[in-house]
């Protein structure tokens, strides 16, 4: 056997269990099941598709290495997510989510704003979730920056409001606030006013209870001075 024979032969050996390890690392670390954890805002195939897109995105041996001690930033909502393999097929990516209170309409866009008033997100497409608020007063937003109301001790009522409807899983499609301050949520054509925050906690509680007698309802339910002690509610249908 020529000498020329032999590099041909041992390349072509070599080339092929270069390809047999590279097919059965391939095959081996292929990922079938993706568990998604802590997601509102996108869903499990939104965020699939950020962790995997790209070559080798679906080989958790790549995945591994790519986001070991390092979480995925720079998405819209999303504080960060990381990737955990948990098996060389089934990986786990857990998400973060910037926590929310609500939102303003300001020039044709959505300002979204933490618990403390600091605009965290611009966006072009409505989130579902989080709700609308209307009666607070400012000239100009800035991303980063708090909103310049008047008022700063407002965002506390915002937050008070926003946590206890999460607690009943309330969901609101707006929150108003008037010059005194008095707080009203709307459902649908249906409105609910709950005063300027006393026993706000009461209120919330007694409202999950109320909330499918509106539905469909066009009017004003008045909770003003509702408290376990003074029972007081009414239901003003509109015109």
């Amino acid at each position: 056997m020529n000498k020329k024979l032999i590099i041909f032969l041992s390349a072509l050996i070599a080339s092929s269990l270069l390809f047999l390890v590279g097919f059965l690392i391939l095959h081996h670390y292929k990922v079938t099941t993706v568990y998604v954890e802590g997601n509102i805002h996108y869903t499990n195939e939104q965020i699939i598709k950020m962790v995997t897109d790209g070559p080798l995105g679906d080989n958790s041996l790549y995945l591994r290495f790519k986001y070991k001690d390092k979480g995925i930033d720079n998405v819209p909502f999303i504080q960060t997510m990381n990737v955990e393999v948990l098996s060389p097929d089934t990986i786990r990516i857990m998400v973060y989510e910037k926590a929310l209170a609500g939102y303003i309409e300001h020039l044709g866009k959505y300002m979204y704003f933490d618990k403390d008033g600091i605009v965290v997100e611009v966006s072009e497409n409505m989130t579902q979730g989080i709700p609308l608020v209307t009666g607070l007063s400012f000239d100009h937003v800035v991303l980063g920056e708090v909103l310049p109301v008047e008022d700063p001790v407002i965002f506390e009522s915002i937050l008070d409001i926003t946590k206890l409807m999460n607690k009943y899983s309330i969901s609101a499609d707006r929150i108003a606030f008037d010059k005194a301050k008095h707080q009203t949520l709307w459902f649908g054509e249906a409105r609910v006013s709950l005063g300027t925050g006393e026993n706000i906690g009461e209120k919330v509680l007694k409202l999950k209870s109320i909330l499918p007698e509106l539905k469909g309802k066009k009017g004003l339910l008045r909770m003003d001075n509702y408290s376990e002690e003074m029972k007081n509610i009414t239901f003003e249908l509109d015109d």
